[in-house]
C-alpha cells in the first residue's frame, strides 16, 4: 500500500518498525551484552516488571520471556504500593525491569528507585535514554525509536518487546533465537504488506460496538495491546483475554457476528488456541486471525511471516494489529492521532 504525506502519525509510525528494529539491534548490542554479563554473574532469584499503559502489555511479553526462555519467575508490581501505601518490597536480588516510552511517569520513577535501594538490579526500558527514569536505573536500554507524534504508542511499544528478546537471546543458548533476530527488520518489513489487506476490511468494522481479542502465552501481552489500540483509536468497548480463560465464562459473550480478534501463534499455544478459534466460529464469532494461519476459513487473515523463532513473531503479530486498528479509526471516521480526552504523556502516582 503506497503511504501518503498526510497518512495518520499512528500509521507513519507504525511503518517505522523495520528501520527501529535494525538500529535498536545494532546500537543495544553492547549494553545488552554487559547486561547479560552483570545478570550471569549474580543470578537473580526473580524479576519484577514496573510499567503503565501499553507499556504494561510489554510488560506481561517480558514475563513470559524471561520465564519460557531463562525460567526466571517474573511478576508484575503495583506501583501504588510503594508511592500510596508507602511500603517498601523486599526486592534484594531481584531483576527489576522499568518500561515506559517516556521515562517521566513519578510512580514508576519512585517505584525503581525504591528496588534499587531494596538491592535490586534494576533496568530501564525508555525512548528517552535521558528521563528521570532512565537516571534512577543501574542499566538502561533505550528503545531508539525516536519521536513518536500520534498519541497511540506502535512502534516504541515493539522496541520494547525487541528488548526483552535481545536481552534473551544474550542471556541464554538459543542460537535459534539469535539467528531469528537478525532477520527481524526484513521480516517486519514484509508484514507491512498486510497494509493493504486490513484497509481493504476496515469498513466492516466501522459500526462494530465491541470487540473481543484474544491471545494466549507469549501473545496474550499482544492481545492486551491490541484491545487498548481498539479502545484509543476508535472508541470501540475491546477486551482483552487469554484464549484459554475465555472459555471460563466470558464465552457468553459469543453471538452471531461478534467480532473476535484471534491472536494465533506458531508456538506450544498454537494447537489448543487454535481448537479455540474453532469453536468459536461454530458459535458464529466473526474471527479475525492475525499471526499464524488457521486451518479455516476467518472473516479477515493477517498472516504474518513466519519470525523464526516462538519469540519474535508476536512482534509482527502486533505490527499487524497497529496496521488494523488504525484504519478501523480512519473508516470510522475518527482521527487515530488524537483520541478525546487522552495525552501522549500520562503521569500518574
Amino acid at each position: 500500500m503506497r503511504a501518503q504525506p498526510d497518512d495518520p502519525a499512528m500509521l507513519q509510525e507504525t511503518r517505522q518498525f523495520p528501520e527501529v528494529a535494525a538500529r535498536q539491534l545494532r546500537e543495544n548490542r553492547a549494553s545488552v551484552a554487559e547486561l547479560a554479563g552483570a545478570i550471569g554473574r549474580h543470578p537473580p532469584a526473580f524479576a519484577v516488571t514496573l510499567a503503565r499503559g501499553s507499556s504494561d502489555h510489554a510488560a506481561t511479553f517480558w514475563k513470559y520471556a524471561l520465564e519460557i526462555q531463562l525460567g526466571l519467575p517474573t511478576l508484575s508490581a503495583a506501583p501504588s504500593v510503594v508511592t500510596l501505601y508507602r511500603r517498601q518490597p523486599r526486592l534484594a536480588g531481584a531483576l527489576a525491569v522499568a518500561i515506559s516510552q517516556s521515562g517521566a511517569s513519578p510512580d514508576l520513577i519512585e517505584t525503581l528507585a525504591a528496588a534499587g535501594r531494596a538491592g535490586a538490579l534494576t533496568v530501564a526500558v525508555v525512548n528517552d535514554p535521558e528521563s528521570e527514569l532512565a537516571a534512577q536505573a543501574q542499566w538502561v536500554l533505550p528503545m531508539w525509536a525516536g519521536p513518536e507524534r500520534a498519541v497511540a504508542a506502535t512502534k516504541s511499544y515493539l522496541a520494547s518487546l525487541l528488548a526483552a528478546t535481545q536481552l534473551c537471546a544474550a542471556l541464554g543458548e538459543d542460537p535459534g533465537l539469535r539467528a531469528a533476530l537478525s532477520g527481524l527488520p526484513e521480516r517486519a518489513a514484509q508484514t507491512l504488506g498486510l497494509e493493504a489487506l486490513a484497509a481493504a476490511h476496515a469498513e466492516r468494522y466501522r459500526y462494530a460496538e465491541v470487540f473481543s481479542v484474544l491471545g494466549r502465552g507469549l501473545h496474550l501481552g499482544i492481545a492486551q495491546e491490541a484491545a487498548l489500540k481498539l479502545k484509543e483509536t476508535s472508541g470501540l468497548h475491546a477486551e482483552a483475554f487469554s484464549s484459554a480463560e475465555f472459555a471460563h465464562g466470558p464465552v457468553r459473550l459469543i453471538e452471531p457476528g461478534h467480532p473476535v480478534l484471534g491472536l494465533l501463534g506458531r508456538d506450544a499455544t498454537g494447537p489448543s488456541t487454535l481448537a479455540s478459534y474453532r469453536e468459536l466460529a461454530s458459535r458464529g464469532a466473526e474471527l479475525i486471525a492475525v499471526g499464524a494461519e488457521p486451518d479455516f476459513p476467518a472473516a479477515l487473515q493477517l498472516t504474518t511471516p513466519a519470525g523464526g523463532h516462538p519469540l519474535a513473531d508476536p512482534l509482527l503479530s502486533g505490527l499487524a494489529t497497529y496496521l488494523l486498528a488504525g484504519h478501523v479509526a480512519l473508516a470510522r471516521g475518527m482521527d487515530p492521532d488524537a483520541p478525546p480526552a487522552l495525552h501522549k504523556v500520562t503521569k500518574t502516582r
